[in-house]
């Protein structure tokens, strides 16, 4: 239960890390290239899609437990120390008093999903249909005998 425990407490400082960055994010003294870092990360954690389905055995979870805290520590890096503190203060105090919950958030997310679901479908749709099919032989030899006919001798 040690081991449980630990994780359950790793994963509620990842949830106000990332709450952090999302108000690190919003602040005006980030710069433009840490804002798009972080809104990378942020819509990554809290996106219902991830690279490597949790449902996957072990490969599920890896990513989670590597990929997002790599890119926490990445946005963490690009954030001035002194906007950080202050956000990382905010988070705390707003995680004390329960999850934050951001309904517009989540919504921008889920659409973002569908559009980028429909371009792939379109893409795949497009890059189908335009592969000619294959032509039978019996077609394909009527055709060259159009073109070119055989001599007659």
């Amino acid at each position: 239960m040690l081991l449980l425990e630990a994780l359950k407490q790793r994963a509620r400082r990842l949830k106000a890390e990332t709450f952090a960055l999302y108000l690190a994010a919003r602040h005006p003294g980030t710069p433009w290239y840490a804002k798009l870092v972080v809104v990378g990360i942020v819509a990554y954690a809290v996106s219902p899609i991830d690279v490597i389905p949790d449902f996957v055995p072990i490969l599920g979870y890896l990513d989670d437990l590597v990929l997002l805290p790599m890119g926490i520590a990445l946005a963490i890096k690009m954030i001035p120390p002194d906007v950080w503190l202050e956000c990382r203060a905010r988070a705390q105090g707003v995680m004390l008093q329960g999850k934050p919950a951001s309904y517009v958030a989540g919504a921008v997310i889920v659409v973002l999903w569908i559009a980028l679901a429909a371009l792939g479908i379109l893409w795949a749709s497009k890059a189908y249909l335009s592969v000619p099919a294959a032509p039978h032989p019996a077609v394909e030899r009527a055709t060259l005998q159009a073109v070119r006919p055989v001599p007659e001798m």
